[in-house]
Order: structure tokens, then sequence, then C-alpha cells
């Protein structure tokens, strides 16, 4: 025959199965788009312009393989659906004469059209985005640089190499379900599955364990060292849980519909749980994908969402003053009042006022709790397997606290002050050295301290009587780890109601005067580390946005997929049950009670994950410095709410073209 026949046999199938051909090519055409964005931002030369940008190109990087992962895994997925509705017709076609290479030859024309055109357009539409995302990016942070008509060559290079590699996997791996299988096989393949599945009680309680397990860990995991690791095992344990209780559940759940004849026999709940049950393995697959792949989007995008939008709040956290300096207090010099004579001086200089100002003197250290006792001997951290007791102590004294915090305490000798950070203390002694403290009171708020705010470990800010108390610690201190480098530092900070540049002229005139010093210190700007901030919370949100536009994709298109197969499946059955008697409204009820149950179980699920995630999830933004959960709740609302109207759309759109395939006639 004419190649040329084959080309137009190619053409033709794509248009007869538009159905199952364009919402795969329209993926594959943004999934590309995508890639094309990410991956031009990461390596846009223009970006590391902007002053605190290189956190987010070092993210988006990391997004960059993510992306790439996901997209490959997605388009095999969703490409086997597409070969499942197409095997009927290939077996006819062997059938009727045309042998297995022509078969294949039309399938490889076939994945050239949708590869061509997937990569063209999709690169049509990456390019006409990146100047606009790159124009997103400088808004986040209040760049001026104007980025030019730029067009990224090794990412097409990239795109070309990466793509054309998954679109001839796909071909490879079509063609090896098409000349393995008989074409009766082929033709009986769209039937295979519809056997009775039978009760699987071992994975069903499994499936209930690994999910009340990964439950629990969120609701009692209180160390945030803990969080970082237990949430994955979490997650894990989750995602094996919600696909048991699908697959072995939901057919407990059925057959116990079944049992009861109150409920059964009725027209609609009898073809719905007949026709449920008979595909439910195949069925509950797809809806724990769904399940899992809905749960992924709340929770990424309500937690970047969350982040960015807390971003000054954080900002405040970390830098709780303008300008901060942390100076260690010797005995050869007054270093703190050198520092504050040279801040005076150049202030004045620059027409400048000092605020808030906030200066007070402790001691840190690393101690590790063992009840109502601190050790700070360094033999219990040289072999500690065990992180979740190490506690980071700020110790001040109790005039430096009323000064700052404008309160009137007083205290005994063997009396403190306590604030606990990321961690409560549920004793009432504290004994610490040869120090036997009792607790006066528990405090709710602490002169701040962005150090310890960016420190993941729990800390304990304990108050003491007097400054003499504090030096004798500092000196236990250094006596026990026989290190002189342990010192008292001064905590010394305040604000300049002035504009951002002026603010960041100060801050580097201030350092090349400390500099000239010679002083042993540390000092930070809120302005100059704002960009800083900016960039990595930004990088975040910018990968959760990708990732959640690739995972609502892969969702809509599992359930349109899964929903045109069940209407093809459902069509010759329920035309049976209009034959002896079923009228359209009923038909149509029935429909619209699966197509509910199918749709919305997915999302309630993955509500509940949400809802159960929640508490080990606000552990780890704390760890990112987010300590306001009213935002993070709020966050959560918004996010879980925008997505079910979008959900609901879907549900809309799937039942309608559902319903048209059921009821279209013989």
């Amino acid at each position: 025959m004419n190649k040329l026949f084959y080309i137009k046999l190619a053409i033709n199938n794509i248009k007869k199965n538009h159905k199952t051909y364009f919402p795969f090519l329209m993926t594959c055409i943004l999934t590309i788009a995508m890639f094309y964005n990410i991956c031009s931002l990461s390596s846009n030369p223009n970006l590391s312009r902007i002053h605190g940008a290189t956190s987010m190109q070092m993210l988006l990087h990391l997004g960059v393989y993510v992306v790439a992962l996901f997209a490959i895994i997605f388009l095999f997925y969703t490409y086997s659906f597409l070969i499942k509705r197409r095997k009927k017709e290939f077996a006819l076609f062997n059938m009727l004469g045309m042998e297995k290479k022509h078969i294949s030859l039309i399938i490889a024309y076939e994945t050239i059209f949708i590869s061509f055109f997937s990569i063209l357009f999709g690169l049509l539409i990456g390019i006409s985005l990146d100047k606009f995302l790159f124009m997103v990016v400088g808004k986040m942070f209040h760049s001026s640089i104007i980025l030019k008509f730029y067009i990224s060559f090794p990412t097409i290079k990239t795109i070309l190499i990466l793509f054309g590699f998954l679109f001839l996997f796909l071909f490879l791996n079509a063609i090896k379900q098409i000349t393995i299988s008989h074409p009766m096989t082929l033709l009986r393949s769209s039937q295979m599955g519809e056997k009775e599945p039978k009760i699987k009680w071992l994975m069903a309680i499994l499936g209930l364990i690994c999910l009340a397990v990964g439950y629990y860990i969120s609701l009692t995991t209180t160390h945030p060292l803990d969080a970082i690791l237990w949430f994955f095992i979490a997650v894990i344990l989750v995602i094996i849980g919600t696909y048991f209780l699908f697959i072995a559940g939901s057919i407990v759940l059925l057959k116990g519909l079944k049992k009861s004849k109150k409920y059964y026999y009725q027209p609609s709940h009898f073809i719905n749980v007949s026709n449920m049950i008979f595909r439910m393995k195949q069925n509950a697959t797809g809806l724990a994908n769904i399940c899992i792949l809905s749960t992924m989007v709340l929770v990424m995008i309500s937690t970047t969402v969350c982040l960015w939008i807390g971003i000054e709040d954080i900002c405040k956290q970390r830098y709780p003053r303008e300008i901060t300096t942390l100076i260690e207090q010797t005995e050869e010099k007054d270093d703190l009042q050198a520092v504050i004579s040279t801040a005076t001086q150049l202030l004045k200089k620059m027409n400048l006022e000092a605020t808030n100002i906030l200066n007070y003197p402790y001691v840190d250290f690393i101690s590790y709790q063992q009840q109502d006792t601190l050790r700070a001997d360094p033999n219990d951290f040289s072999n500690l397997s065990d992180s979740s007791n190490i506690r980071t102590l700020l110790i001040t004294d109790v005039d430096s606290y009323n000064k700052n915090m404008h309160t009137n305490f007083t205290l005994q000798e063997n009396e403190i002050l306590l604030y606990e950070n990321r961690l409560s203390y549920d004793y009432e002694k504290l004994n610490l050295f040869d120090y036997n403290f009792t607790i006066k009171q528990h405090l709710n708020k602490f002169m701040p301290n962005g150090y310890f705010a960016s420190s993941i470990m729990p800390s304990y800010f304990i108050v003491v009587k007097d400054q003499a108390i504090l030096q004798r610690i500092q000196q236990l201190q250094m006596s026990t780890y026989q290190n002189p480098s342990f010192t008292l530092y001064t905590y010394y900070g305040f604000d300049i109601d002035a504009k951002n540049d002026q603010i960041l002229a100060f801050y580097n005139n201030f350092v090349d005067e400390l500099n000239k010093l010679n002083l042993n210190y540390t000092i930070d700007s809120r302005s100059e580390n704002r960009p800083t901030l900016i960039a990595l919370y930004g990088g975040f949100l910018f990968i959760g946005i990708f990732l959640s536009i690739l995972f609502v994709m892969a969702t809509v298109l599992i359930i349109y997929y899964k929903q045109i197969t069940e209407g093809y499946e459902d069509k010759d059955r329920l035309y049976l049950m209009q034959k002896i008697g079923m009228d359209q409204k009923l038909v149509k009820k029935s429909i619209q009670t699966q197509i509910l149950i199918v749709f919305f179980l997915p999302l309630l699920t993955a509500i509940l994950h949400l809802v159960f995630a929640f508490p080990i999830i606000s552990k780890l933004l704390n760890l990112l410095l987010l300590t306001n959960t009213k935002l993070f709740i709020l966050s959560t609302l918004g996010c879980v709410i925008i997505f079910t109207l979008i959900y609901s759309l879907i549900y809309l759109l799937t039942a309608r073209s559902y319903y048209t395939i059921v009821k279209r006639p013989h």
C-alpha cells in the first residue's frame, strides 16, 4: 500500500477519536509549556541580576527535575487510557487483514503528529508566557530590570531530547501491547476486569491501620525535628492506606450495601451498586489516584500561598528590628558602647533616628533534657541518636527583661521566668548545673531574637534574678565545655523610620564603620535580607503552582478518560435496562448518583487527609518561621473552597459527557 494511505488513516483516526486524543494533546502542550517556563526561568541570566533572586533560581532548578519526573509518569499513565480505548479498533484492523506491522506504522504516524504539535505549540505558549512570568518575578522583588524578548535555546534542546524520548517510549509501549496480544484478546479488553471481586479483608484491615497510624503520627508529633522525618513516613502510610481502602474497603462497603435488601432493591441503587462492584478493582485505583492528587494540590497550594501571604510576618520573626547586632562581651573593652556610639553618630550624620531600641545581655548553649534536668555536658551529644531531647537555652536577667518588655517582675535567687519556643516545658522545677530553679511564671512572650527564631530546635528562654547568676552560668558553661570561646552576648537592635534605600545606605555605612573597630560582632538588616526571604518563599510558591497545575491536569484527565471509558462500558448495559422498561428519567438519576459517588468520594477523602495533616504541617511551617496559625487556617479554607468549585465544574462537564454517551442510541 501507498505510505500516504497510512498517513491519511492516522490523521482520520485522530479526528475520529478526538474525544480521547484532544484532551491528551492539550495536556501534552500545557505540560511542555510549563516545563519550558520553569526551565527557562531557572537559567535566565537576567534573573540573577535581581537582588536576592539566587535562592529562587536554586529552587527552580530543583523544580525542573520534579516537573520532568512527574510529566513522564503522568503522560505514561494517561496515555494508557487512550490506548485502551483504541485496542478494539486495532483488533478489527487486524481481523480485516491489516498486518500488525501496518498497525504499528499507523500508531507511529499518530505519535509523530501528536509529538510534533505538542512540542511546537508547547514551545510557542511557553516562549509567549516567559516574559510575563519574568515580569511577575520582577514585581515580587520590586525590580526595575526589563527583560527583552528572550528565547532559551538550551531549554528548547532539553525539551526536544526529553519529550522526544518520552513520545518514543509511549510509541514502543503501545506497540508492545498491540503486537503481543491476540486480536480476540484486544476485542475483549474493554470487558476485562468485570469479574466480581472478592472481599480482601487483609488489605482492608491493613489500609485502615496504615491510615490510622499516619493520622496518629500527625496528631501526636510535637518535636519540630521529628516532624521533618515523620511527615514523610506519615505521607507514605496515608498513600498506602488510601489505595488499600479504596480497593478493598470499597468492595466491603458495596457488598454490604448489596446485602441490605431495603437499599439494594431499588432500581437506581441496584444499577449503581452492581456496576461499581463489577468494575471496582479498576475503578478504585482511579479513585485513589484522584484522591492522592487532590490531596497533593490542597497541601501544596495552601502551604505555599500561606508562606507567601505571611512573608512580612516571617521577615519580622527572623529580623525583629531593621538593624540587629550581636556583640561578644569581653573584659578588655566595652564593645557594646563602641557599637552604640558608632550607630548614634552615623544616625545623626545621616539625619535618621533609631526607634524601638532593643538591648539585653544573654548567654546561650545547647542542652540535653532529662525530665526536669537540663544537662550541658558535651558527652551527652557525642553518640546521640535521639535528637528529640535537645534544647537550645537562652538565659538573661530580670532587669533586662523588665526594661525591654515594660514589666516589673522580681525574682528570688532560686526563681526563674520561662518562655518556651516550639515545645512546652511540663515541670515545676528546672535543674541546670548546680542550680535548682523553681519556675515562678511561664511567660507568653519574650524579647525578640531572630537568631533563635530561625533555629529548628526547641528553645527555652530563661530569666534569672541578676547578671551575677548569668555570669556564673556562663563560667560553668565554659568550664563544662572546656572552651574559652563561650561568652556573654549582647543583642542590640533598633528600627529606622525611613525609606528602604536610606536604611540600606545606613546599613552599609554602619558595617564599614564597625569593621574599622575590629570587634567581634554579627550584624543583620531586615531590608537587606528581605529579598532573600522573598526569593526563597517565592520559589516555593512558583514550584507549588507549577506542580499543582500539573496535578490538576492529571486529575482532570484521569477523571475524563475514566468517565468516557465507563460511559462506553455502561452504554450496552443501560441500553438493555431501557429495553426492559426503565425510562430515561430513571436512567439519568442512576447515572447522576453513580457519578456523584465516584466524583466526590475522592474529594471528601482528600479534605479529610488535609484536616489530619494540619497539625504536622503547622509544625513544618513553624520551622520556616510561619507561626500565624490563623493565616494558615484561612489559606487552607480558601484553597479548599476554590479547589472544590473547580472540582465541581469538572463534575458537571464529565456528567454531561458520560450521559451523552450512554443515552446515545445503538
